[in-house]
């Protein structure tokens, strides 16, 4: 399988809600590796890698969050790393 990364930044009411802890339970059922942390702008950025299935899976469910989330804009990009960059496990911060 393809080794695939996307960025996003997630808008909305994300932050105080479970948001980077619920993604971080999503990414790793999935065997997704990367990160999600709150921006000082009310964003929260993600970044997903992994199977291009898993990451397209994880990255559709941004969309959705957890039960008190209300998000109104997920903007994604694919990101090149190189070897070895990928993250080993999925963290918050």
């Amino acid at each position: 399988m393809d080794a695939h990364a996307i960025k996003a930044r997630v808008s909305g009411r994300v932050q105080g809600v479970w948001y980077r802890r619920s993604t971080q339970e999503r990414a790793r059922q999935s065997g997704v590796t990367g990160y999600a942390i709150n921006l000082a702008d009310g964003r929260v950025e993600v970044l997903l890698c992994g199977a291009r299935e898993d990451v397209e899976a994880v990255a559709a469910w941004l969309w959705q969050g957890p039960p008190n989330a209300e998000v109104t804009s997920v903007e994604t990009e694919e990101i090149a790393l190189a070897e070895g960059e990928a993250p080993d496990d999925f963290i918050t911060g």
